[in-house]
Order: structure tokens, then sequence, then C-alpha cells
């Protein structure tokens, strides 16, 4: 039996190879190496804002060539060309669109989904805003959704031509519409989110 460590984290790199031998029952991610425990599980108000915005994604998308997939699921974001067992980053989003299937696996993802939801959470918050942000920008993801539901308050970021998001982002409250710019027709109204 294979049991990560809160001690053993200081020093060392993990890849994908060494995640899929943890058996210690937590739920973890992987950025750049670095290892991050996800447990406890998330808060009620996270679970049903989860479940809200997933069921009108699946809505939507239902006959089309995307997916919408929720955690846990495992996304792995390659470097470059490295085998998936050398893999330094895996990430599990609340929620991710995906709409090229060959980046599907039996396992999960292996490549940038088109957009990513993140619930924030106590525990996962700083990262969500921080590492993940500049993470989903670096690997091609094109939409970015922080969801906070104290604040009810969505942050979406863009990639613009320059690639970055900071230069197309916006907030949507309360009663707005969450727009999408990568499916123009998809509007999402955040007053039935929030109840």
């Amino acid at each position: 039996m294979n049991v990560l460590r809160e001690q053993d984290l200081d020093s060392e790199r993990y890849t994908y190879g060494d995640y899929k031998t943890w058996d210690d029952g937590l739920r973890w991610e992987l950025i750049d190496g670095e290892a991050f425990c996800m447990s406890p599980a998330p808060r009620t108000v996270h679970q049903r804002i989860l479940l809200k915005l997933s069921t009108r994604l699946e809505n939507y998308f239902e006959g089309k060539q995307c997916q919408v997939l929720i955690s846990p699921i495992d996304v792995l974001l390659p470097e470059g060309d490295e085998p998936e067992d050398e893999i330094e980053t895996v990430v599990q989003p609340d929620i991710l669109i995906l709409c090229d299937e060959s980046k599907a696996r039996e396992f999960g993802v292996v490549g940038a989904p088109d957009v990513v939801f993140e619930i924030l959470s106590p525990s996962t918050s700083k990262r969500d805003m921080s590492k993940k942000l500049l993470l989903y920008e670096r690997s091609g993801v094109k939409e970015y959704f922080i969801v906070d539901a104290d604040e009810h308050l969505v942050t979406a970021y863009r990639r613009g031509g320059d690639g970055l998001y900071f230069s197309n982002s916006a907030n949507y409250r309360d009663a707005d519409t969450l727009e999408f710019r990568t499916f123009e027709e998809l509007k999402i109204p955040l007053g039935a989110v929030w109840e």
C-alpha cells in the first residue's frame, strides 16, 4: 500500500505515475509536480451550485459534440509530448466542458478542456485564484470561470488575442446572465444558480 504523507511533500516532485499509486483514500492534485490535498469534501453550498450549473450545461449540450464532466475526474495537462506517466500536472476541476473527443480517456482527460469551472472552497480558493488561473491560461483553456458562492459572484477569464486572461475578464453577479465566448448561444441566468 502506497500512502502519501504530509511530511513527504516538502522535497518531492511527483508525476502522474506516482499519483496513480496513492491509495490513501484522499483526493490529490498535482501542479508542476507539487502535491495538493483536496480533502475534506466540499461544503453543501458548493455541491448545490455544482449540481445546478452542471445540469444547465448538460441540458444545453445534449445532442451536441461537446460533453460536460464533473469532479472528481483527472485532467492531465502535459508541458509537451511527455508520456502520460511523466506528466507533472493533474487537476480535478469542478466542471469542465470538453469538445475534442481525442483528449478523452477511460481514466479522464489529457490536454486542456475548452471551459473549466472552479467553485471556491475555503481550502482551495487561493490556489483556484492564483496557481490554477495561471495554469489554465498556460495550458490553453479558452474560458475559466471562478464561482464564489458566498459573494454570489462568477468571474470569467477568457483568452484574448494575446493568449492571456487578464485583458479579457468579466464579473457576473446575482441576477446577471452568465455568457460564454466559446458558446455564444449558451446563457445561464445566475439567479436560479444562487437559489
